[in-house]
């Protein structure tokens, strides 16, 4: 319920209003008592752009699943070359030169050059599989005249996207920064600023959603549920209802931590050492790590890695 009006202004309407729980600015962009942004507007901020994000990534993937399908029709041995989700150069190499009779035309030196002055790494050797692989197809299949043509259309549009990625990414990076909470999970090992920022935005901004932190766990499937039934007791599955994101995001970051926490993969060793699968060790990771991460974000604490386990000394 709105309390009170600002005096009109150029833009028509009161440059703040007050609110029960701070000020609303004339944009409409919610403010806390000091001034900072509110946790609720940060997480539909994040929300929305770590959403876009997310189809953008399933239009990316889409379109490689199309090229690839489509190059197979026509060139299979250049399908085969690269992997074109990781591969910058092939990508460009496909938006000018998509048939064989093309590659072994312009020739290795050429070529090379061409994708040199396109800014792509390791054009030599890009260009010596692409040419090595037109040499090993003679024949001209039906498909080629439309299939070289849609294909050069969708690496052109796959390139595309990577650059639309990359200005997401950077503005998702520009919200993060600014806010704490996401702040603080950026110091515990296996969060990037794309996972910090969908943690934040599938908790709403804060754990003020959440009683406990069984209750976090719960929302985020990562607390079994008894399924009793009669006289079955103990039988414990994973929640019906959940949020796949979330739990999504805690398991990729559970998963990275292992690259660089001591910690993160002494405990995973020794739940596969108990007979867990990678699975399993990576889930009961992930809910060890959420115990972690509601401690921080309580006591607005960076995270620490804990020293390593001193070994008895033999007498």
């Amino acid at each position: 319920m709105f309390v009170a009006f600002g005096p009109p202004s150029g833009s028509g309407y009161g440059s703040v209003v007050a609110l029960p729980f701070g000020r609303l600015t004339g944009n409409g962009r919610p403010l806390s008592v000091d001034g900072s942004t509110v946790p609720e507007q940060v997480a539909v901020d994040l929300r929305l752009l770590t959403s876009h994000r997310l189809d953008v990534v399933h239009d990316r993937v889409r379109a490689i699943n199309r090229l690839r399908a489509t190059l197979l029709e026509y060139f299979p041995a250049l399908e085969r070359a690269f992997n074109y989700s990781k591969n910058k150069a092939a990508l460009t190499l496909l938006s000018r030169y998509a048939t064989p009779d093309s590659l072994r035309r312009i020739g290795v030196t050429r070529l090379a050059t061409w994708l040199k002055s396109r800014g792509c790494r390791n054009s030599a050797r890009v260009a010596q599989i692409a040419v090595d692989a037109a040499r090993t197809q003679t024949t001209t299949l039906p498909a080629q005249a439309i299939g070289a043509a849609l294909v050069a259309k969708l690496a052109t549009r796959i390139t595309a996207i990577d650059e639309d990625l990359a200005q997401i990414d950077a503005e998702i990076t520009a919200h993060v920064s600014r806010d704490e909470t996401t702040q603080l999970l950026l110091s515990m090992p296996g969060f990037a600023a794309v996972l910090a920022a969908t943690f934040v935005a599938q908790i709403g901004g804060s754990l003020d959603n959440f009683d406990t932190v069984d209750r976090l766990a719960c929302v985020a499937g990562l607390a079994p549920v008894p399924r009793d039934s009669g006289r079955i007791n103990g039988n414990l599955h994973r929640p019906r209802r959940f949020n796949r994101r979330l739990l999504r995001t805690c398991y990729l970051a559970a998963l990275s931590s292992l690259k660089n926490s001591p910690a993160s993969r002494t405990f995973y060793d020794r739940k596969r050492a108990e007979g867990k699968s990678h699975k399993q060790a990576l889930i009961a990771l992930a809910r060890r790590r959420i115990n972690v991460i509601w401690a921080m974000l309580r006591d607005h604490t960076p995270y620490t890695e804990p020293a390593p386990a001193k070994s008895p000394i033999p007498a």
